[in-house]
């Protein structure tokens, strides 16, 4: 099980748990504003954009270069931004802090 915690846009922190699935889906699932998941987690739309807490950057590893080319087109992009999408709930990323992109 890992405690994700999610910081919106308004500043608003959410913690939620999950053992399976995506931080996408978890995301989604929880109501987690700012994360719409609009193409159902296949890596084209960025929706689900989070900045990765620096700290925490070696839990969620890189970017594969298929999300390094979608991340390209969103503006709000940097060296910590990840899609959501992509990461895998796993223990590994217990306690890893997100901040939602929009």
């Amino acid at each position: 099980m890992a405690k994700i915690t999610f910081i919106t846009s308004d500043n608003e922190t959410h913690i939620v748990e999950g053992d399976s699935g995506s931080v996408m889906e978890l995301a989604v699932n929880n109501g987690i504003q700012g994360i719409d998941g609009d193409c159902g987690g296949v890596c084209s739309c960025a929706t689900c954009h989070v900045h990765v807490s620096p700290e925490d950057i070696s839990k969620t590893g890189e970017a594969s270069e298929i999300e390094k080319d979608m991340l390209e087109l969103d503006d709000n992009s940097d060296a910590y931004s990840r899609l959501g999408c992509q990461l895998a709930i796993s223990d590994a990323l217990d306690g890893v802090v997100l901040r939602v992109a929009k």
